[in-house]
């Protein structure tokens, strides 16, 4: 995938694609709207992981946080880098920068929980692994 910017020590950086329905009475980004970015910046960051768990557990969103810095316009450029900074025994916790016209717009994070059978399990080996070589480092 190409870059409009560097997103250094971002492993999965995508494209956002503003559309006119993503904007507020302002003429901005509508705050509620940079979740769905950060979604589809996790969905690729997951195809990565080249998942085949489909009926042994899956993940669900714990948490999200986002720290707004500059308003995105419709005309603006933007990208989503995402990692994972962490691994626990059932979670993990994933970090996202939002570019616009390559200055920073925000910057979120979200925890991640390991289901099985409906309720918090360990994280599989397998999957800490794929985490880990799609991060390019030991986590």
């Amino acid at each position: 995938m190409v870059s409009f910017f560097p997103v250094e020590g971002f492993p999965v950086v995508v494209p956002i694609q503003v559309r006119f329905r993503d904007l507020d009475a302002l003429g901005h980004v509508n705050n509620a709207v940079y979740l769905t970015y950060l979604e589809v910046a996790r969905a690729a960051y997951f195809s990565r992981l080249e998942p085949d768990w489909v009926g042994k557990g899956h993940f669900i969103l714990a948490r999200a946080e986002v720290d707004f810095l500059r308003p995105i316009l419709l005309q603006d450029p933007v990208e989503v880098g995402v990692r994972v900074v962490r691994l626990g025994r059932s979670s993990f916790d994933m970090e996202y920068l939002v570019l616009a016209a390559g200055e920073e717009a925000a910057r979120g994070k979200t925890v991640q929980v390991w289901l099985e059978g409906g309720r918090p399990a360990p994280l599989p080996q397998e999957v800490r692994a794929r985490i880990a070589a799609v991060e390019g480092r030991p986590l």
